[in-house]
């Protein structure tokens, strides 16, 4: 064999080890950008999947907001409705005139059973009935009127000697009826 025989077999075997080389790292090549896309399409969908659940939590999160704050807004028309009807009826109450003889004089009554004979009662009512109240106190001894009170109607009685006040005013019994039956109120006017 002949040194140029030897040559060109080195060569021929370097240029298949070579080309094995390249065609081993063209494959690693292949498979690295295959396998770097596949977690590239990994990455995206997850990230679309992270943007979604985001979306549909804000989403959730807005909507539940705006029914918390509709939900405030009905409320808050409910209660001026309700203050509405309130006012009217105590207007209506300030206003009343039939029937306001017979509610005054029943409110003094009840008062009057809470004072001793003899005790000097001071009484107190409404400005627009001070005729009323002192007609109706004719009838009582030791009673007296004295002047006038910020209510509806009714009366206010007290006594010194006794350090006992009896609020029976039309507003205290209004607000106790109110109260009792708010829910029945509420109930009625906003009827579904």
């Amino acid at each position: 064999m002949s040194l140029d025989t030897v040559v060109e077999d080195i060569k021929a075997q370097a240029r298949a080890r070579a080309e094995e080389l390249r065609e081993a790292a063209e494959a690693d090549a292949t498979d690295i950008v295959d396998g770097a896309e596949a977690d590239a399409e990994q990455i995206r969908e997850d990230r679309l999947a992270e943007a979604e659940r985001t979306i549909s939590q804000e989403r959730e999160q807005q909507v539940s907001s705006a029914k918390l704050e509709a939900k405030q807004d009905r409320l808050a028309a409910r209660r001026d409705v309700i203050q509405s009807v309130r006012s009217d009826v105590e207007s209506a109450i300030a206003e009343m005139e039939e029937g306001r003889e017979e509610l005054t004089r029943a409110l003094l009554e009840a008062a009057a059973t809470e004072f001793e004979n003899g005790e000097d009662v001071a009484v107190y009512g409404r400005a627009e009935d001070q005729d009323l109240v002192e007609s109706l106190l004719e009838d009582y001894e030791n009673f007296e009127f004295a002047g006038t009170v910020d209510c509806l109607g009714g009366v206010v009685v007290e006594s010194e000697a006794s350090r006992v006040r009896v609020k029976n005013t039309f507003d205290s019994v209004f607000e106790d009826v109110w109260q009792d039956n708010l829910r029945e109120i509420s109930d009625r006017l906003f009827e579904q």
